[in-house]
């Protein structure tokens, strides 16, 4: 039987009219949370601890308690709710911290996927080789070898005119002046090391008289006319080729022409040639001019490849002071010493003329009293005598010497040695 709505009580029409806005608001608190769940990927653990399930539990029955007061319906629809939603809590902080958890993890996903990713081929580049490699690599093969024979070659360069051999002859046969020999030797292996050159070697040999300068001179022809042609070397002696009755213009024109010919015939056979000038301090200032044209680095090719020995006793007097007031004999046999007494000399020989300006000076000290004796003993040998020690000292005592320093220096080097040796 239908009741008449008159008969429904008052109470129960209330009922009904709060019921409909709180299933709405349920509905839209429900969609909410799947909403937020399926956003955030929210997974809780399946296991929760009993301080955990206790907390929703009480949660639970406090919102039972207090929907039971709208009525059974009310209370049976919020029950099922309840049952059904098992996510929902009041504790904000363990879904921020949830939350928190989520976006780290998502971070790191991606972050990994982009600065980190799998080491698996799909992910890395394809790898293609480029043909500009070998192509770096030849053009480094072909410059490597070149290298190498450009060095072979200045080794032949150097083995054919055996400057090794030289250095020891002249060591063994000039006294006194180690560190001038080795100056010579390594500016002749410098120029020789290479074949192309921008200007002629020029080589001032500058001392007193009789310390070895001309001795040398003699040395460096020797030994260059054994490896090359003697054609290829020349020994200028000014009081020889140009006496003082012949005038200095047919001087400047035979010199000129001497060396023009040597140097053209030395570029057809590639051969350097050797100019050994003795005497300079005579000569006149148009051989002067006539050397220093050929000196000058703006020329062709033939007369840049080229040696020039100039041998004087000018700035002599500069080095026996130096060495006489100074008392620096040790000094004088390193190479500190050597160029202390070129930056003493060069000023002098600027004065004298300008073609000194481009060449290197080497310095020759004067010769001890033991290096006269050796100079007497390797004559005697020379001439078939071997004497007694006592017998060449008794022939050095008859020579005058600087006193400094508790040593003596020989006033006249080696000069009167052949002298003294012929009289015997």
């Amino acid at each position: 039987e239908e009741v008449p709505d008159a008969e429904i009580p008052a109470a129960s029409r209330k009922i009904a009219s709060l019921s409909s806005p709180l299933r709405a608001i349920v509905r839209l608190r429900r969609r909410y949370r799947v909403q937020k769940k399926s956003r955030l990927h929210l997974e809780l653990p399946r296991e929760k601890p009993a301080e955990f399930v206790h907390t929703r539990l009480l949660q639970r029955q406090l919102s039972l308690n207090r929907t039971g007061l709208y009525g059974p319906s009310m209370s049976l629809f919020n029950q099922t709710g309840f049952e059904s939603s098992q996510y929902f809590t009041f504790d904000t902080s363990v879904e921020q911290h949830a939350m928190k958890k989520c976006r780290r993890k998502k971070s790191r996903r991606k972050s990994r996927m982009v600065l980190y990713p799998d080491k698996t081929k799909r992910y890395l580049p394809t790898e293609e080789k480029s043909k500009a490699k070998r192509c770096l690599f030849l053009l480094m093969a072909i410059i490597f070898f070149q290298i190498l024979n450009a060095i072979e070659n200045l080794d032949d360069n150097l083995q054919k005119y055996d400057l090794d051999g030289l250095e020891k002859t002249m060591h063994r046969e000039v006294f006194g002046q180690r560190v001038a020999v080795e100056s010579i030797v390594e500016l002749l292996k410098d120029y020789l090391a290479t074949h192309i050159h921008n200007k002629p070697l020029v080589i001032s040999l500058n001392g007193p008289t009789g310390v070895g300068k001309s001795h040398v001179g003699w040395l460096l022809a020797k030994h260059f006319r054994s490896v090359m042609a003697s054609d290829f070397v020349l020994q200028y002696f000014v009081m020889h080729h140009c006496p003082s009755g012949v005038a200095p213009l047919t001087c400047e024109i035979d010199l000129s022409e001497k060396i023009s010919d040597i140097v053209t015939r030395a570029e057809i056979e590639e051969k350097t040639p050797l100019f050994i000038l003795d005497e300079v301090e005579l000569m006149s200032p148009v051989l002067l001019d006539t050397l220093s044209r050929f000196f000058e680095p703006n020329q062709t090719n033939e007369f840049l490849n080229a040696i020039y020995i100039l041998i004087s006793n000018i700035g002599g007097g500069e080095i026996t002071k130096f060495l006489i007031q100074n008392d620096s004999a040790e000094l004088l046999r390193q190479h500190r010493g050597a160029e202390e007494l070129v930056s003493i000399i060069q000023p002098v020989l600027s004065h004298v003329h300008p073609l000194w300006e481009s060449a290197d000076i080497v310095p020759f000290v004067l010769l001890e009293k033991t290096h006269v004796v050796n100079c007497f003993l390797e004559q005697m040998r020379r001439e078939g005598l071997y004497p007694e020690q006592k017998h060449l000292e008794h022939l050095a005592d008859q020579l005058s010497y600087y006193s400094a320093g508790g040593k003596q220096y020989s006033r006249t080097g080696c000069k009167q040695v052949v002298a003294k040796v012929s009289l015997q």
